[in-house]
């Protein structure tokens, strides 16, 4: 099986190939505002460096959220389409789940305004925390933090183990592309403008 793994929803760029149970390809780059950019260059050099073509594909584990708005959308977009175009299933993983999986922690995102994205996991990626937008200063915890922002916390950089998430996710059914929604845990700066 050949599997695609994919997370635009941070700062950071997450491209894995998995290929029957093994990790074949795996990149982890910081992009900020060049998602957008970066994507396809490194979705084509995963594939090329496994030898796998695009339509070759089992299914595809995407990050839909929590994060950047425009990330996810850059993310699942992607997704979206080439599952919709092979007739393969996505499956959508949560950003926080993904980036705690290297270790028991909770895993943070910065949300501005003193806010954060916050999810806590255990080694089997069994949420602890769930998912959720909250103060920062709100967090009481004993487990280790890890985030690719800087905080008024100390954090570990996140080491996304994407085998321990495919192993967990494999056997999940996967969802019709067009059902895949963005989960945002909060409105958008122009939704709280409109309704406040």
């Amino acid at each position: 099986m050949k599997y695609l793994f994919l997370d635009t929803s941070t700062t950071n760029l997450v491209v894995a190939i998995v290929i029957d149970g093994k990790l074949s390809y795996l990149k982890n780059e910081p992009c900020g505002q060049s998602m957008s950019i970066r994507l396809m260059p490194v979705i084509d050099e995963a594939l090329n460096n496994c030898n796998v073509k695009i339509e070759e594909l089992d299914k595809i584990f995407v990050c839909n959220g929590p994060g950047s708005f425009t990330g996810i959308r850059i993310g699942l977009t992607f997704a979206k389409t080439l599952a919709w175009a092979l007739s393969i299933p996505v499956v959508p993983i949560s950003t926080l789940e993904a980036l705690a999986s290297g270790n028991a922690s909770m895993a943070l995102i910065n949300a501005r305004r003193g806010y954060v994205f916050a999810g806590g996991y255990n080694d089997l990626l069994e949420p602890l925390y769930d998912d959720r937008y909250v103060l920062l200063s709100e967090i009481n915890t004993d487990l280790p933090f890890v985030s690719y922002d800087e905080l008024e916390v100390n954090t570990n950089i996140p080491k996304i183990d994407v085998l321990k998430i495919i192993a967990k996710h494999e056997n999940d059914k996967g969802i019709n592309p067009h059902l895949l929604n963005p989960v945002y845990l909060k409105q958008t700066e122009a939704e709280e403008k409109l309704n406040g």
